[in-house]
């Protein structure tokens, strides 16, 4: 990368992280939270997006939207992606599930944080280019092809489990998979009608859901 392209590209990202922080402020009426935590904003300035979008998309990288990504697939609005991460209040030991791995940016800052990340994705291309990806910016996250509503059930418990897709209800199998005490953030409902749903898992085993805002994401796809 040409040094002016490098500098360009911290630039974006800058004022990325800026209209993150503002987007934070607007949107405290409904989430409750006038800032992000630091950690997470740190993470988010660390890892760069348009190494994670199609190269026709680098120009727009940092722009605070989704963007299409390839197979009718999207990667996540910035302030979407930092929300959700701070949602999870990830500590440095966490095992953490994310389902829909896409082009892996989520991976990516996800990394940043906890100690172990496990996506899983079930587009085959997807998920081949994602790990690609991954290894070439250097990130340690453990990847596979496989149905996201499934969970990963040799590698659980997880400590935080992220959904990147809407089911119009959570399975139940990521339910049983997360770890009493742990939490999940999951776009939920039918596709007019979706919400941000927080779930906690008390130490009992009973779980409590709390909306936080509405969203539109794309649906979760199952293999069946």
């Amino acid at each position: 990368m040409r040094e002016s392209e490098r500098i360009s590209y911290e630039d974006m990202r800058r004022q990325m992280m800026e209209i993150i922080s503002l987007h934070a402020l607007v949107a405290s009426e409904v989430t409750g939270k006038h800032e992000l935590d630091e950690v997470v904003m740190g993470a988010m300035a660390d890892v760069p997006r348009h190494e994670f979008v199609p190269v026709e998309m680098r120009d727009t990288a940092y722009v605070d939207s989704p963007l299409p990504i390839g197979y009718g697939k999207t990667i996540s609005q910035p302030f979407m992606c930092a929300l959700m991460t701070d949602l999870l209040e990830l500590e440095p030991d966490d095992k953490v599930l994310e389902v829909g791995t896409g082009l892996g940016y989520g991976a990516a800052v996800l990394s940043r944080i906890a100690g172990e990340v496990y996506s899983v994705e079930i587009l085959g291309e997807l998920a081949e280019e994602a790990r690609r990806r991954l290894r070439a910016q250097d990130f340690d996250v453990t990847t596979r092809i496989g149905d996201g509503g499934y969970g990963w059930a040799d590698e659980a418990p997880f400590d935080k489990i992220i959904v990147t897709a809407a089911p119009e209800v959570v399975p139940s199998v990521l339910l049983e998979q997360l770890k009493a005490g742990g939490r999940m953030v999951a776009p939920t409902g039918a596709e007019d009608a979706q919400m941000l749903a927080l779930v906690e898992k008390d130490i009992d085993g009973t779980i409590g859901t709390t909306e936080i805002m509405p969203v539109v994401f794309a649906p979760l796809v199952l293999s069946h």
